[in-house]
Order: structure tokens, then sequence, then C-alpha cells
């Protein structure tokens, strides 16, 4: 299985338009939160339906995971907390949003959305109790905070650490847990576009300028992760 990994989109085109070429070479494509964009200009209403079209039309030939992000948030869900309504009402069997977990070529997929308050993390910890019973070998989360113990929450200058995620990993011991949310996290002095806490491998592509987004590819058969970021190429073991 290839799986290609992105992360925080924020709304520019030109690499939703790459994401569906390149999407062509991969299994699974994973958008790792913040698809939309609160600053643009562009009214948040249209921005979901240009986002849904894009994510409805990679589904056409691979399988997509899209987890929220703080930037994807459109108002109070059932639990009175900030939720991406627009993500969930995407009808699409090939795109699989906030609370999905699914198993593929025995790899199990997560895709755990951002949370607002307690309800909404209450949420994401029972997805990842039931999604951890009779777990395959393999497991890999799509969530959009990197995980605090990790340099993948640097930007620079100060560390924005997810404590909950990190609790969570410790718990369960995924294999791979892909993130976002720190932009500068792999050009950063302390920062990076990889970490491990435990045995867990956690990625976080970064964002960047141009028509091209930093990306991670995933192979599970060669069993590596290869990161492309502004002109660098890098490969690690993947398990």
């Amino acid at each position: 299985m290839r799986v290609l990994a992105v992360t925080d989109l924020h709304y520019r085109l030109p690499l939703f338009d790459w994401l569906l070429e390149a999407s062509q070479h991969a299994s699974v494509v994973t958008v790792s939160g913040d698809m939309l964009d609160i600053v643009t200009p562009v009214p948040y209403e249209a921005q979901a339906v240009v986002v849904t079209a894009y994510l409805t039309r990679l589904a056409e030939h691979t399988t997509v995971l899209a987890s929220s992000g703080n930037h994807d948030l459109d108002g109070p869900g059932p639990t009175g907390e900030q939720e991406a309504g627009w993500l969930h009402r995407i009808d699409s069997p090939g795109v699989h949003t906030d609370g999905a977990s699914l198993d593929r070529d025995g790899v199990r997929l997560t895709v755990a959305g951002w949370w607002d308050g307690e309800r909404t993390r209450a949420q994401v910890d029972r997805l990842l109790e039931e999604a951890a019973r009779d777990r395959p070998e393999r497991w890999i989360w799509v969530y959009h905070s990197p995980p605090a113990g990790t340099r993948l929450c640097f930007d620079g200058k100060r560390a924005f650490p997810d404590e909950a995620l990190a609790a969570w990993v410790a718990r369960h011991e995924p294999d791979v847990v892909l993130c976002g949310h720190i932009h500068q996290a792999p050009w950063a002095d302390g920062g990076g576009w990889y970490d491990r806490l435990g045995r867990t491998l956690v990625v976080n592509p970064g964002k960047q300028v141009g028509k091209v987004p930093p990306h991670v590819w995933l192979d599970t058969d060669d069993a590596t992760a290869t990161w492309y970021g502004l002109g660098e190429r890098e490969t690690i073991d993947l398990w």
C-alpha cells in the first residue's frame, strides 16, 4: 500500500490540483486538517463546496482520509461544540472523515477530528478505544495537531504541544500518526518532519510556498517513509 500524506492546504487550489494528479499513484490519500482557510476572502461556504468537490474527485480513483483542523470548523455540532459539519456531509463512499476507521491491506486507518472541548475530545477517545479492538498488526492515525513530546510541535520560536494526543499515543501505541498544524516544523531549528514517541512514528509534512505541497509517501511494502519539501528529500524506516 502506498499512502500519500499532505496537510494544511488552506484553500490553495493549485495544491489540490497537484494532489489530484499525484494521487493517481496512491492507494490512499490523507489530508491532516486545515483544508479551508478562515482568513481568505472567499466565503467559507463556497470554500467548503469547492473542497468537497476536490475530495469527491480524489475518491474516484483512490481512498481518501480527511481529518478536520481548526480552520475547518463551521459551527456547533450535536455536542454544542465546534465541528466541521461540511466535512461530515460529504456524500462519497470513498471519502472517510472525522470518526471513520477502516482496514486496508492489513492496515487499520483511523481519522480523528479536531476537538473543541470536553465532549468532542470524548468522541475522539471513544473512537480510538473502539478502533483498538481486534486491531490488525499495523495502525495509522490521521489527526491535525502534533503530539506533545515531539519536535513536530516547534515552529522555531515556541512549541504548541497536544497533550491529549500524546496520552492517546502512549495508551494505544499506533504505528504512525499523520498530523500537521505547525507549518514551519520541518525547517525550524529544533523542529523536524518526523519524530518518534516510543514505537510510534509521528509525521508532519509541513506547509511551504509554491504549487507543490510538502508531502510524505508511506510505502507499507518497502516499510519506508519519504518526505519531499522545498527541494529536499529524506527517507526513513516506516516501522
